[in-house]
């Protein structure tokens, strides 16, 4: 029998302390004085010490008997006080009684699989549950809730159930055709039936990578030529000064990653080296490190100083010179042009260059990092395009 904090080690008002085990009812009659136990009922008890019978703390105590647990097993919980004397107290009692031992790190998950080889869950619940315990935001939650509650069983069970009666109808046209009379066409329809699954699949399959972007992250990477502004907008998207920023130009050598929360999606912004030929040996190394993230992100942000394009003539002054230029690839959920330094035009310099850019084939975004204008607006476009992958 095991136990251990379960809530994690904070400081909170309250604590949960889980046992697992065939000796959890033993822990009941010695520490709470239940002899009997009403199943999933909270009740408030005294905690006593199992040997000298001192007051540990007033809990609220449930009991989950088997098979009707968590993990298939006897459990209980024993919701105290969060208080770091009373958390320790009542976890060294527990300690010190016969055959109960501190759970080892990772053994409640070892149950979690215990429950899949009970029967309680199925792999992708059990899978869903991990992912919901490691949520950080509410569409991670959403998709692992989702998971844990069977959503991804029941489609695999349909497909399975669909495959078995195609099976079935085949079966029977070898097996009864001719002393039953059965219709050759059952055989068109199993096989449009397989093509019409297999399809399903494919498209579930292929959808496979918006999972994992909602697990780890989208990978969203800030590239630019140098002194654009790209670090100052990192911070002002992380909310804090992440990365060093400095009107000196190559500043940024090396990658700089943080874990966003953008409109409830996971992303992991990296602000990268500005992108240009220097004879800096260090330097070039982060320039070839920063085109190499930027290749393997799911989505880009290009960094641009607006008087830049506003100055640039002819076909040079379009977001798709400025690309070439730059020699920034595709990435998979595409790119969002950020206009950075608007507080440095007139009014009339910011109509002329919307104006001149207004219809092209890339989203742009007008922003100042010293003013903070726009960045209200690139959060929201940056939101709509991690809900669309």
């Amino acid at each position: 029998t095991i136990y251990a904090l379960s809530s994690g080690a904070v400081r909170s008002a309250l604590a949960t302390i889980r046992v697992s085990g065939p000796n959890t009812a033993s822990v009941l009659r010695r520490m709470a004085r239940i002899k009997r136990a009403a199943p999933r009922k909270a009740l408030l008890r005294r905690l006593i010490h199992p040997e000298s019978g001192v007051h540990l703390d007033t809990a609220i105590v449930i009991w989950f008997p088997s098979p009707r647990s968590y993990t298939g097993e006897d459990c209980c919980e024993l919701h105290v006080h969060g208080g770091a004397a009373v958390v320790n107290g009542v976890l060294k009692a527990l300690s010190e009684m016969e055959d109960l031992r501190q759970a080892q790190p990772g053994e409640f998950t070892q149950r979690q699989v215990s429950a899949f080889l009970n029967g309680k869950m199925d792999l992708a619940e059990v899978e869903g549950l991990a992912d919901l315990l490691q949520a950080e935001t509410e569409a991670q939650r959403m998709q692992a809730l989702a998971q844990m509650e069977g959503d991804l069983s029941k489609l695999y069970r349909g497909w399975m159930d669909n495959l078995k009666k195609c099976l079935a109808n085949i079966e029977a046209f070898i097996d009864f055709s001719e002393d039953q009379g059965i219709d050759e066409a059952i055989l068109g329809s199993a096989a449009a039936q397989a093509k019409r699954l297999a399809k399903e699949i494919q498209d579930h399959l292929s959808d496979g990578r918006r999972g994992e972007r909602l697990r780890g992250g989208v990978k969203v990477a800030i590239v630019g030529r140098t002194n654009v502004g790209k670090s100052s907008l990192f911070n002002a998207l992380c909310r804090r000064d992440a990365a060093i920023v400095s009107p000196i130009a190559g500043t940024t050598r090396d990658v700089v990653e943080s874990p966003l929360d953008i409109g409830g999606y996971p992303a992991v912004f990296c602000d990268t080296a500005g992108l240009r030929t220097s004879e800096d040996p260090v330097e070039t190394e982060g320039v070839l490190r920063a085109r190499r993230w930027a290749s393997a992100a799911d989505l880009a942000l290009v960094v641009a100083d607006c008087r830049e394009l506003l100055c640039a003539d002819g076909a040079d002054s379009s977001v798709e010179a400025h690309l070439d230029q730059l020699g920034v690839e595709p990435c998979p959920g595409g790119l969002l042009f950020v206009l950075n330094k608007t507080d440095l035009l007139s009014q009339e310099d910011r109509a002329l260059l919307r104006e001149r850019l207004a219809g092209g084939e890339h989203d742009c975004v007008f922003t100042s990092c010293a003013t903070h204008e726009g960045i209200a607006d690139l959060v929201a476009r940056l939101a709509a395009k991690l809900e669309a992958m």
